[in-house]
């Protein structure tokens, strides 16, 4: 059973992200404040649970949640930028969009920066341990896979509905005979004979 959240009596917001080992496409992060009251039978980490499941958790953590929010960090940031510090850009980005701002922080993994003075805490495994990170990786994977779904009606060659820009076999096949697109993080390694791939 998850625990609601770290401390019991401070207005606290959980934050996870999704897509950070993807190829194409951006990362996303959210952020969510549950009420103290707030009970799920199913919520989960995201990636334990189907998509259809995702999706119904999804509604119920949107209306009920005290508040939450979603950002994506784009390819050329990540890019620019690396992984790891856009993945917190995306968390911080999502905090800083909530309607009511915490008065503590529990991250997913174990890796951050401050958020202004914030007290915040690293939780290793987070989403399978308390309801609002769980929340939080539930709303940034749905808003991840739901933009890889929109981008993939451009270029459905690479099949990012289905793989939604990991490094699938299918999808480093495309890259190896198609090239990369504009969605492709150019400083990933995107192929494993990287040289051969002109950028």
């Amino acid at each position: 059973m998850l625990k609601l959240k770290i401390h019991k009596n401070l207005l606290e917001c959980g934050t996870d992200e999704a897509g950070r080992g993807c190829l194409a496409g951006p990362v996303t992060a959210a952020a969510v404040i549950l009420p103290n009251n707030f009970t799920h039978p199913f919520l989960n980490d995201s990636k334990q649970l189907s998509e259809k499941k995702r999706t119904e958790l999804k509604k119920i953590i949107e209306t009920e949640a005290i508040c939450y929010a979603y950002s994506h960090v784009m390819m050329h940031e990540i890019d620019e930028i690396n992984i790891l510090n856009a993945s917190i850009l995306a968390m911080h980005r999502s905090i800083e969009k909530l309607t009511q701002q915490p008065e503590f922080i529990a991250i997913d993994g174990n890796r951050f920066k401050p958020y202004g003075n914030t007290p915040f805490e690293c939780v290793i495994k987070g989403d399978s341990k308390y309801l609002h990170i769980a929340a939080a990786s539930i709303l940034a994977k749905t808003e991840r896979d739901a933009f890889m779904a929109r981008i993939h009606q451009e270029h459905p060659q690479y099949n990012w509905k289905k793989n939604k820009g990991y490094p699938t076999k299918e999808h480093r096949h495309a890259i190896k005979e198609l090239g990369t697109t504009a969605y492709h993080r150019k400083s990933f390694k995107l192929l494993p004979e990287q040289l051969k791939l002109n950028l």
